[in-house]
């Protein structure tokens, strides 16, 4: 006898919550494989492109970036617990992704740090460091797990937003 799948297809509920999710989120974290194929989680600032695409701000000299550098596909984390309760009842979302770096000399680059500092403003500090520089991640589809029960697929076009987020 087979199981139903649990994880449900998306629905306008669930797209409204991802988004928000996505929209709200000053921090995500970050799985990438290293080199030698190991698995690694770590902790990184977290906004949106003007285009609603999740972005981050990152060192040159960390862990996450040469891996990501060598093999883009990651995955992203958003949702935290709050200060009450079962934390495994509050809502998060996980972004399958590929990630892009953008140059200092890209043009999108310096739209992409007016755009983020507005959000971010203690940012302009790492701004100022060579070794920072933004990736934009290509959202290639998501999993929102909205609570105990309310489990949903997402594709990428559930969680564009229609107009602008900041």
């Amino acid at each position: 006898m087979t199981m139903p799948d649990p994880v449900r297809p998306a629905d306008d509920d669930a797209r409204a919550l991802a988004q928000s999710l996505m929209a709200s989120a000053r921090f995500a974290a970050l799985g990438v494989l290293l080199e030698d194929g190991s698995p690694l989680v770590t902790r990184v600032a977290f906004g949106l492109a003007p285009q609603g695409d999740p972005v981050s701000l990152i060192s040159g000299l960390a862990l996450h970036t040469a891996a990501l550098r060598q093999r883009p596909a990651c995955s992203l984390l958003v949702g935290e617990p709050g200060g009450k309760g079962d934390p495994l009842a509050h809502p998060r979302l996980s972004l399958m992704c590929r990630a892009r770096f953008i140059s200092r000399q890209d043009p999108e680059h310096e739209v992409l740090a007016a755009h983020y500092l507005r959000r971010q403003p203690k940012a302009k500090l790492y701004l100022q460091l060579a070794d920072f520089t933004f990736v934009r991640f290509t959202v290639t589809g998501a999993h929102l797990n909205g609570g105990f029960g309310k489990a949903f697929r997402l594709a990428a076009t559930d969680l564009q937003h229609s107009g602008g987020t900041g």
